[in-house]
């Protein structure tokens, strides 16, 4: 359908009226072999609350945007290279069904269908589209994703020191590094991620910590590949026999980094008790 539709004037005409809506705010879409395949409604689950967002598949690329008036005016255009997304089904929530997340290596959030057809019809076009393009390009799959951010109701509580209560006056903050709801305590440090932005960014204590120490490790490999070869028979300092000098300081707090709260089947509610 891609190459029958490629260079066509009816999609030239559809590429035109969804720039057309986007107006000056929103990017060119028009490029040799770009096809648009599909538009729909999905509801996004944004850090307030879950929000309607229109979508637009592209043959290489995923754009979506606030909706003004629907197809006449959206706003807040994303440009998303579909070589970059891996998919992931979610179970159903209370609140939002038929849901399912769309990752990359600057920014994944969780979407939802009106309904299960609807959902599996949206994934398999975007599989197809993914396989399609990285079979083009050589490319291998994404394998570093951003970590989604847990929406600020999913919590009362900061998720890493567990005894800070928000409120009006007691700001929610996201690490990140692991998208946890954090107090202001518990994110004071900022560091430098060039694959999610050239600023550094907020992140929690504990993911400081960690990403500290993997920077510490990368330094600490690069310097031995530079090191001259010594020769075998230079002898070798006995060790000291202690391999655990880990203050309390530097133990996970309940939290650990890696806990994978949208594929867990656990409630919210429990990580409280």
């Amino acid at each position: 359908m891609v190459d029958h539709l490629a260079n066509t004037e009816i999609n030239s005409q559809r590429i035109a009226a969804v720039e057309n809506c986007f107006g000056a705010s929103g990017q060119p879409l028009a490029l040799p072999g770009r096809v648009l395949l599909g538009e729909g409604i999905l509801t996004k689950e944004c850090r307030k609350k879950p929000k309607p967002r229109i979508f637009f598949l592209f043959n290489d690329i995923l754009v979506y945007g606030s909706i003004i008036i629907n197809k006449r005016k959206y706003n807040s255009q994303h440009i998303i290279p579909l070589e970059d997304v891996t998919l992931e089904t979610l179970p159903d929530t209370l609140q939002m069904k038929n849901r399912w997340m769309i990752k990359t290596s600057k920014k994944s959030f969780v979407v939802s269908a009106a309904s299960l057809t609807e959902r599996k019809e949206w994934i398999s076009h975007l599989e197809e589209c993914i396989k399609h393009l990285l079979t083009k390009t050589g490319r291998q799959p994404c394998r570093e994703h951003a970590a989604p951010w847990i929406p600020d109701k999913a919590t009362d509580i900061c998720m890493r020191c567990t005894q800070t209560k928000f409120s009006t006056l007691t700001r929610r903050h996201h690490c990140r590094k692991c998208g946890f709801v954090v107090c202001a305590d518990c994110s004071r440090q900022r560091f430098l991620m060039p694959r999610l932005s050239p600023k550094p960014l907020r992140v929690c204590n504990l993911c400081y910590r960690q990403l500290l120490a993997e920077e510490k490790k990368e330094a600490e490999a690069d310097r031995r590949q530079t090191e001259p070869i010594h020769s075998a028979s230079q002898g070798y300092e006995p060790s000291s026999g202690d391999d655990s000098d880990k203050s309390d300081d530097e133990k996970a707090e309940q939290w650990p980094a890696d806990t994978e709260f949208y594929t867990s089947q656990v409630s919210w509610s429990s990580f409280h008790s």
